[in-house]
């Protein structure tokens, strides 16, 4: 995520905290070049000169320029600015006092706005809630059975009406919720391949008919600018609540996310970080821009471990690494729960300082794979007892699991180091973030 934008950042801010004085003119050269990444990044030019501006206006002040870490302190005001420009503080759903709460989601084809449907109605039953998905996209062929597949995975219920009219079936919804105790309805509305007029008139007569409480205009966020002129025309017509940046994990620039809030007057409210339908994210300006300019962000990574967490598993795990009983068949389980976080890339993203620990070298989940598929290939009391494991097993386990000896070898020699640590380990309690594992090559 914003990986371009990260390293071209970290270089800029590389060469300003290397300089012995800061003056005004290192200043404006280091802005200059701050200046020339962002718009490489696609953001929207207007909002790069107002950035500038306000960067430069508090970084030549006497504090600043005189100040024993003048480097850290212009980082510290970009940090501030950025977080700024994208609103300071999060936005989630607001409530109807009296349910059920409507939320109507718009965008353009393609953009993702159904599987976002789903991923909202999966955050919002994790909190308590009690969503009704509504099939209201009556143009783009499959779009019904798309939703009704994707409620199944969340088992949450999909309402639909083939042959009826976008406007009776979000109609028709709110009865269906009401009836069946449903506290939110999340409706579906159809997208085009570029903004047209019945597209619009079909939307604001929707939106006439149940008044929603809340309207998310879903945009791409890999379409740059394209995302944000989408969304200021979408805005003039429909006058939405807040935005969902879909496709987050793949747009190593970054110009959707920075320009979007400063277009529209609009907070962005869920990033969607992922294919599989729990990857999606409230947005936090403040983590974001944290992200950005590399320094991690550990709160996040909390609390998606806190979400995985199983205390009870935990427990057990941690007495059997103060009797030295971590096997194989552990190692695994832990395996699995740092999957369930997201991809690795994600997850290391938000540990401060991996950008430059990686040195760019891109994290590649596959080689996670191959130790999986290694640790299956053992029998159970392989895994159990990995002393056991002469050179025919290995041969076995290395063409069971498509990888050769010298991978299963590597694998062996650093699980028997994680043992040795863990024996070290003796009071308190136990980290869950694998250490001292790293995939073979």
């Amino acid at each position: 995520m914003f990986q371009d934008l990260t390293d071209k950042l970290e270089l800029v801010f590389r060469k300003l905290r290397g300089q012995g004085k800061i003056s005004e003119a290192n200043v404006t050269e280091s802005l200059r070049e701050v200046r020339r990444v962002l718009l490489d990044a696609d953001v929207n030019y207007k909002i790069v000169k107002q950035f500038i501006d306000d960067v430069r206006t508090r970084s030549v002040g006497q504090e600043v320029l005189q100040s024993i870490t003048p480097g850290q302190l212009i980082v510290k005001i970009i940090y501030d600015e950025l977080v700024k420009l994208m609103g300071t503080a999060s936005a989630e759903i607001r409530f109807a006092p009296m349910p059920p709460t409507v939320v109507m989601v718009a965008g353009l084809q393609g953009s993702g706005k159904t599987t976002f449907c789903a991923k909202l109605a999966n955050h919002l039953k994790k909190k308590g809630h009690f969503p009704l998905l509504a099939a209201a996209d009556v143009h783009r062929p499959a779009a019904i059975d798309q939703l009704e597949m994707l409620g199944a995975q969340v088992q949450i219920p999909v309402f639909a009406e083939r042959g009826s009219r976008a406007v009776e079936i979000a109609t028709h919804c709110l009865d269906q919720a009401r009836r069946g105790a449903r506290d939110v309805v999340i409706l579906d509305t159809a997208g085009r391949l570029h903004i047209d007029e019945e597209m619009m008139r079909e939307v604001e007569t929707i939106k006439e008919a149940v008044k929603p409480n809340e309207i998310l205009f879903v945009v791409d966020s890999m379409t740059g600018q394209d995302a944000v002129n989408t969304a200021r025309a979408f805005h003039d017509r429909l006058s939405f609540d807040g935005v969902v940046l879909t496709k987050l994990d793949g747009d190593t620039r970054g110009g959707a996310a920075l320009s979007i809030r400063g277009v529209v007057d609009k907070p962005v409210k869920f990033i969607s970080v992922g294919e599989k339908l729990d990857a999606l994210e409230v947005f936090h300006p403040d983590r974001m821009a944290s992200r950005i300019l590399g320094m991690g962000d550990i709160v996040t990574l909390v609390e998606k471990a806190q979400d995985q967490f199983d205390e009870r598993k935990a427990q057990k795990l941690e007495e059997k690494i103060r009797k030295s009983q971590f096997t194989f068949e552990d190692f695994l389980d832990q395996l699995h729960e740092v999957k369930k976080m997201g991809s690795l890339e994600q997850v290391m993203s938000m540990i401060p300082g991996m950008n430059r620990l990686s040195g760019g070298a891109t994290l590649d989940d596959k080689a996670l794979v191959s130790v999986e598929a290694i640790i299956q290939s053992m029998t159970k009391e392989e895994r159990a007892k990995p002393a056991i494991i002469n050179g025919g097993r290995r041969r076995r386990i290395a063409s069971g699991s498509g990888t050769s000896v010298q991978q299963v070898n590597k694998v062996l020699k650093q699980f028997g180091e994680m043992q040795k640590m863990m024996k070290t380990i003796s009071k308190g309690k136990i980290p869950r973030i694998l250490q001292g594992m790293r995939p073979p090559r």
